[in-house]
């Protein structure tokens, strides 16, 4: 695996940045836009994950970024939960539905896989280096 020198090279930080533009672009959907508690909560969850992911790797110890995954992995799920609202809302579109729950599905194992893959890394973190 390729070794990383900021958050903003990640994989799983690049998607969940773009899953969190997409939770954006749709709120600004009319009917969705007016349901202004639910618009902070599915706005604030996405952000969430790119956020924890970032804030975990700046910590430079492999335990503390594990942790933060775990965080990030959670505002995943529970994102992926609000999209289900917002189908059931009418909020959104079946096929939008359809897509958002497939990626967020996809970003959760990515992260997941690559805590697995800190978890076995003998390498402990930048701030443990010599």
């Amino acid at each position: 695996m390729a070794t990383w020198t900021k958050f903003e090279d990640l994989p799983i930080w690049l998607e969940s940045r773009e899953l969190s533009k997409e939770i954006y672009r749709i709120t600004k959907n009319d009917a969705f836009s007016k349901d202004l508690r639910f618009v902070s909560q599915i706005r604030a969850s996405s952000g969430s994950v790119m956020d924890n992911i970032a804030e975990g790797f700046e910590r430079r110890g492999n335990k503390e970024f594990i942790q933060f995954l775990y965080i990030a992995n959670g505002s995943c799920a529970e994102t992926r939960s609000q999209i289900h609202r917002a189908f059931d809302c009418l909020y959104i579109s079946k096929e939008e539905y359809d897509v958002l729950v497939c990626k967020l599905i996809n970003l959760s194992v990515s992260i997941h896989h690559f805590i697995n893959y800190l978890k076995n890394s003998e390498y402990k973190g930048q701030k443990y280096k010599p």
